[in-house]
C-alpha cells in the first residue's frame, strides 16, 4: 500500500511528532509498504530516505511559535496528492488540513487522522478566560471524526474528548521509543561531572522544547524550590524554542545549564541516563515521547497530572499538580527510593512500549498487512 502521510507544526529539528512519523514510516517501509511523508519547511524538497519518501513544501512559519510552519495551499497540495495517488491518507494536524478527508472521500482514499494533542487543553493555553474552549473543541473534533475514517489517539486522555461525542470510528493506537538507542548501558559518570552533578548531588533534567505548552518554567521553579529547601541538586535543560531567553533570566542565580537542541540521539540517551529525574509539566501532553525516553534510560519522571502522562508513567514516576512545589515533593520522593529499584522500574515500564508493535498497530488499522 502507498500510505501517504501529512503532517503540519513538525518542529524544525526535533520533537515527538518528527520522531514518530521517522519511526512509523521506517516501520511501513519495513513491512513492505510506501510510505511518502508530506510536510512544510522553508523550500521543496523530494528525497528518499529510510522512512521512504519525505517530499517538503514549502510553508510559512506561525508567528509566537518558534519556527513551526504549515502547508497552506490548498489547491497545490491537493494536485499532489492527486499526482501521488494513495491507497491510504494519514493526517497529522486535524485543524488547517481537515479538507483532506473530504478530497480523499472523493477519491475513495481511506483515510486516518492521528490526534497528537488535545484540543480542548491547546485552547485553554491560548485563551483560557475568554474562548468556550469545550464548546468550540466539541464542534472541531465532531467536524474531524465525520471527515476521516479513521481517529486514531494514542492514550486514553487523548481519547477522552472524542469519546465525549461518542465517535463510532475512534480507535486507540500506541506509539514507541526506541528501546536500543535509550537505554541504562548509555550512564556516564563523567557527563555527571561536566554538569557539576558530584557525588550527593542529584541531577535534574528537563527535555523538550521551550515553548508555552511544555510549561518548561516549572522545572526551573522547582529546582529553586528543592535548592530552598537545601537539596542539594542541578538541572540540565536539553531543548531550544521561544521561552529561551525568559528562563534563562528566570534561572539567574541556580545552577541551571541550558544545552539547547541536542540533535544526537546518542548524545541525548547518555544525559538522560546520566540524570537522576527528569521533569515534564506540560499540561496538554497527549503521550510524552520525551518522557518516555528517559524512562527507557532508566530515569523516573515527575509529570504533570492533568496531561496523558500519569497513564504512560505507571508506577515508573509521579504525577502531580501544576504548582512548583508539588514538583519540588514528588522529586524528593522519588529520589529518597533505592536508586537502582528506581531505575530497574522505568526501564521496565518503557519496554512495554516498543516501536514494532506501534507499527502494527497502525498498519491494522490502515487495514493493511503487517
Amino acid at each position: 500500500m502507498r500510505i501517504v502521510r501529512l503532517a503540519n507544526f513538525v518542529a524544525p529539528r526535533s520533537g515527538g511528532l518528527r520522531t514518530a512519523l521517522r519511526h512509523l514510516g521506517e516501520g511501513y517501509a519495513a513491512a513492505g509498504h510506501e510510505p511518502v511523508l508530506v510536510v512544510p519547511g522553508p523550500a521543496p524538497a523530494d528525497e528518499d530516505t529510510p522512512q521512504g519518501r519525505v517530499i517538503t513544501v514549502p510553508g510559512p512559519v506561525v508567528p509566537w511559535t518558534g519556527g513551526y510552519r504549515v502547508m497552506t495551499g490548498r489547491r497545490s497540495l491537493a494536485r499532489l496528492l492527486d499526482r501521488l495517488e494513495p491507497d491510504r491518507l494519514e493526517v497529522s494536524d486535524r485543524t488547517t488540513l481537515r479538507w483532506t478527508g473530504a478530497w480523499a472521500r472523493r477519491r475513495g482514499v481511506g483515510t486516518m487522522m492521528v490526534s497528537h494533542e488535545s484540543l480542548a487543553g491547546l485552547l485553554r493555553l491560548v485563551r483560557p478566560r475568554v474562548l468556550p474552549t469545550r464548546h468550540l473543541a466539541d464542534r472541531l473534533n465532531r467536524a474531524t471524526a465525520a471527515s476521516y475514517d479513521v481517529v486514531a489517539c494514542t492514550t486514553e486522555w487523548a481519547a477522552a474528548e472524542f469519546r465525549r461525542l461518542k465517535a463510532p470510528n475512534l480507535v486507540r493506537l500506541p506509539l514507541g521509543v526506541d528501546l536500543e538507542v535509550f537505554s541504562l548501558s548509555r550512564y556516564d559518570p563523567a557527563l555527571r561531572a561536566e554538569l557539576d552533578a558530584g557525588p550527593g548531588v542529584a541531577l535534574l533534567v528537563h527535555c523538550g522544547r521551550l515553548s508555552v505548552e511544555k510549561r518548561p518554567a516549572r522545572s526551573v521553579e522547582a529546582l529553586a524550590e528543592l535548592r530552598r529547601r537545601g537539596v542539594p541538586a542541578v538541572l540540565a535543560v536539553a531543548g531550544d524554542g521561544p521561552l529561551r531567553p525568559a528562563l534563562e533570566a528566570r534561572a539567574a542565580g541556580l545552577p541551571v545549564r541550558f544545552l539547547g537542541h541536542i540533535a544526537d540521539r546518542a548524545e541525548l540517551a547518555r544525559l538522560l541516563a546520566g540524570a537522576d529525574l527528569a521533569f515534564a509539566p506540560g499540561p496538554v501532553e497527549t503521550f510524552g515521547l520525551a518522557a518516555l525516553e528517559a524512562l527507557a534510560c532508566g530515569t523516573p519522571v515527575v509529570a504533570c497530572r492533568d496531561s496523558a502522562l500519569p497513564e504512560v508513567l505507571g508506577d515508573a514516576g509521579l504525577a502531580v499538580p501544576d504548582d512548583p512545589a508539588a514538583y519540588a515533593d514528588a522529586a524528593e520522593r522519588v529520589l529518597a527510593l533505592p536508586e537502582p529499584a528506581r531505575r530497574a522500574a522505568a526501564r521496565a515500564r518503557a519496554e512495554c512500549f516498543g516501536w514494532s508493535r506501534a507499527v502494527h498497530a497502525f498498519l491494522r488499522a490502515h487495514g493493511a498487512a503487517t
